[in-house]
């Protein structure tokens, strides 16, 4: 299974892990596992249309999706997960 990283602000929401194994063969999938074991996550991830927040990045194997195939990026029993969110200020 794939495992999943979380960022310290969100480990709240997540039983206070910052990394666990979660189902899924492709990034999307993953995600809607995650929320139906967490679904308070929901709004912190996604806006009111379903939309991953702008401030949220997702890399698989340290590659950003947007450089893969998006929420459609397949996943490998081996493969890792970073949920990261933006950080912003000066």
């Amino acid at each position: 299974m794939p495992t999943v990283k979380f960022p310290a602000m969100m480990k709240y929401y997540v039983e206070n892990q910052s990394e666990f194994e979660v189902r899924g063969s492709t990034v999307g999938e993953l995600l809607a596992n995650i929320l139906e074991r967490y679904p308070a996550l929901k709004p912190h991830l996604f806006d009111s249309k379903g939309s991953l927040h702008r401030h949220f990045n997702i890399f698989v194997n340290g590659v950003h999706v947007r450089e893969l195939d998006g929420m459609e990026t397949r996943l490998r029993a081996d493969d890792r997960v970073i949920l990261m969110a933006s950080a912003a200020g000066g």
